[in-house]
């Protein structure tokens, strides 16, 4: 972890799993259990699974497969994201939140491809996959809490039923589905 990194970390710390946990939960009931806020919430969880399944790979090639399968994971969901609920914040009256997730998520993949360029069973490769893992969480953190509440809110039914279908075909377009391998 960089130094500018560490300085960033201390200044704006992680939420707690609590405050994580509440805000998941209060986005889940926003969601009603369906539609793209469901969606994407499920996404989330299958992410915080992906990381904990590369952080306990006991070997090189189980940690490889299971960052191949976080790495497919994370850009699947962040292509959906961006092609549909990203422009619909942005068009409604959340551009600076929609520039601010367009800028997390690029940062995310550029720390995603650099996890390719260390040793997977190295200190350095944790320290790398620790950064990613609090910064997507941060970003996750304030998608579930703020910006996606907000876009909930925001609609009308069509409208939200429109961002779901999309959505889906998004993430259906890179993924093929939202099944982890077996």
């Amino acid at each position: 972890m960089s130094i500018l990194d560490k300085v960033i970390a201390a200044v704006v710390p992680e939420p707690t799993p609590e405050k994580r946990a509440e805000v998941r939960a209060k986005a889940r009931a926003l969601s009603g259990g369906s539609g793209w806020l469901a969606q994407v919430l499920d996404h989330h969880e299958q992410i915080d699974a992906a990381f904990e399944a590369v952080l306990t790979a006991s070997s090189l090639t189980t940690r490889r497969a299971a960052q191949k399968w976080l790495g497919t994971l994370l850009t699947g969901h962040s292509n959906a994201e961006e092609a549909v609920l990203y422009p619909a914040m942005a068009l409604g009256d959340h551009k600076a939140h929609s520039a601010e997730a367009y800028t997390e998520q690029s940062g995310a993949k550029v720390q995603t491809a650099g996890l390719d360029e260390l040793e997977p069973m190295s200190q350095d490769y944790l320290d790398k996959l620790e950064h990613l893992r609090a910064a997507v969480a941060m970003h996750v953190y304030r998608e579930e809490s703020d910006w996606f509440p907000e876009l909930r809110a925001s609609g009308e039914a069509v409208a939200q039923s429109k961002l779901s279908r999309r959505y889906k075909e998004e993430f259906e377009r890179y993924m093929g589905s939202d099944e982890a391998p077996k």
